[in-house]
C-alpha cells in the first residue's frame, strides 16, 4: 500500500493512481526519449509536453514533469559551458569532462526518478533550474 505524498502546505495527496504514476515515469524518461530523437538537442520538449497535458489535471505528474524539465535546463547548461570551454581550446579537457558529466548525470538521475516515479513516490532532481512548478 503507497503511503499520501507528502504536501509542502502542510496536508497530504492522496497516493498517485496507476495512471498518473505511468505519466510521471513517462514524464521523466521523455526527457532521455527525445534526446535520442532529436539527437540530444531537444530533451526538454518531452517533458514540457507532459506538463502542459497534466498541468490541471495531476499535481504527481505536474510536479514530475516540471522536475524533469527543470533539470534539463541545468543539463543543457552544462553542455553550453562545455562548447564555450571547447571553443577556448585550452578549456577541451574541461568540456570533454562537463559533457560527460552531464550525459552519465542526465541518464542516471531520469532513470531513478523514472524508478521513485513508478513506484508512486515523488523526485527532486539535485541540479535544477526553477522554470515550471
Amino acid at each position: 500500500m503507497t503511503q499520501p505524498i507528502p504536501n509542502p502546505f502542510g496536508n497530504s495527496l492522496s497516493p498517485a493512481s496507476s495512471e498518473e504514476r505511468t505519466w510521471a515515469v513517462l514524464g521523466h524518461l521523455a526527457a532521455i526519449i527525445a534526446a535520442v530523437i532529436s539527437v540530444g538537442w531537444l530533451s526538454f520538449v518531452g517533458p514540457l509536453v507532459i506538463w502542459v497535458i497534466f498541468k490541471d489535471k495531476s499535481a504527481f505528474v505536474r510536479r514530475a514533469a516540471a522536475g524533469a524539465f527543470n533539470f534539463n535546463l541545468a543539463i543543457w547548461a552544462l553542455i553550453v559551458v562545455g562548447w564555450v570551454l571547447f571553443i577556448t581550446v585550452i578549456g577541451i579537457p574541461f568540456a570533454i569532462i562537463l559533457w560527460i558529466v552531464a550525459g552519465i548525470g542526465g541518464l542516471f538521475f531520469h532513470i531513478r526518478a523514472a524508478l521513485r516515479a513508478n513506484r508512486g513516490e515523488s523526485y527532486s532532481y539535485p541540479w535544477q533550474i526553477r522554470v515550471l512548478s
